[in-house]
């Protein structure tokens, strides 16, 4: 018997056409919606507008160790410790010499860059004076007073992250707590 083959009717091809078409459509709207999900494109950070908080007051202060060799005391204001949107941990801290001095500075904090910024200084009179140094520095983690080092590796940052998942109130906790102890005074 011989081998016949039969031709596809039109109508065949007209549907085998449309399956292919809203196949191809599909994968292409699949494809697309992969590229959104998988952003490579690094956008640029844009950091959020500063509010100034309210002057320190004295119960709200939790002592942080710098160093055995220290020459001052510093604290973080709790009620002033926040994490923004664009991920700065904002706080503010007292330092205090043995000679009396108070120095008091609203400032933030950048894990992901290791850097820091001064927004505005506090006076006696409860105001606060912006900072005209308005550009991000490096943190300094050495000398005897290591203020930034000491907030960045023992109670805000972890690696180049937010400390507790960017959680305030675990940060605090941190703080009240003093989760480092001096290995010197142990």
């Amino acid at each position: 018997m011989p081998f016949s083959f039969a031709l596809p009717s039109v109508r065949h091809l007209r549907r085998a056409v449309l399956a292919c078409s809203l196949l191809a459509a599909c994968a292409g709207t699949l494809a697309q919606s992969l590229d959104e999900d998988f952003d490579d494109e690094e956008k640029p950070w844009q950091e959020i507008a500063v509010q100034l908080p309210p002057t320190p007051q004295e119960q709200n202060l939790a002592e942080f160790y710098l160093s055995p060799n220290a020459t001052m005391k510093a604290y973080v204001d709790l009620n002033s410790v926040s994490v923004g949107t664009d991920n700065v941990v904002r706080y503010t801290v007292v330092t205090k010499t043995e000679g009396g001095a108070v120095n008091i500075i609203y400032e933030g904090m950048r894990c992901e860059t290791w850097e820091k910024k001064s927004y505005a200084f506090g006076h006696p009179d409860g105001k606060w004076s912006r900072s005209r140094r308005d550009k991000w520095q490096p943190i300094r983690d050495v000398g005897a007073n290591r203020v930034d080092g000491a907030l960045f590796r023992d109670y805000f940052c972890e690696g180049k992250m937010v400390a507790d998942n960017g959680r305030v109130k675990s940060i605090i906790e941190r703080l009240k707590t003093q989760r480092y102890i001096d290995p010197v005074r142990r």
